[in-house]
């Protein structure tokens, strides 16, 4: 995944856009994109956990397989409800997404051995963080047609 693909398969979303599983809306899954990416350049900070050998072998599962995201997972630390929205609207939600996607970019770029933590993965670096985010973004996208 990098940045111009996701500014295409952005244009594809909609407020009208129909989920094909799951209960996000558009702006939810924008949104959601958005605290995983924060998450990952260390700006919304989270405990470091140290994985159990399940989570292990999810990690290689997910990581370093072609296996995509499978419908219905569930991410570590996530109510079953929607979260409140934060931004006024998808548009507003897209352009913060934007911005989160360039801080990531850029923490990683200017310190590229920096690893920071995953809710169920535990410390990740650069490379562990890009195979996350391209399979995560691409299954949310997905999610709505995009």
């Amino acid at each position: 995944m990098n940045k111009e693909t996701l500014l295409q398969r952005l244009q594809a979303l909609s407020t009208h856009s129909k989920a094909k599983f799951g209960i996000l809306t558009p702006q939810h899954m924008v949104e959601h994109l958005i605290l995983t990416l924060k998450m990952s350049a260390g700006r919304i900070p989270i405990p470091e956990i140290v994985p159990t050998e399940k989570q292990l072998a999810q990690k290689q599962a997910l990581l370093f397989t072609d296996i995509p995201f499978p419908q219905g997972i569930k991410a570590p630390g996530l109510p079953d409800t929607l979260l409140d929205l934060r931004f006024g609207d998808l548009e507003t939600a897209k352009a913060e997404l934007v911005k989160s996607w360039d801080a990531y970019q850029l923490l990683f770029q200017e310190n590229p051995t920096k690893q920071t933590p995953h809710p169920g993965f535990g410390l990740l670096n650069f490379e562990e963080w890009e195979r996350f985010h391209s399979k995560h973004v691409n299954h949310h996208l997905s999610q709505f047609g995009c």
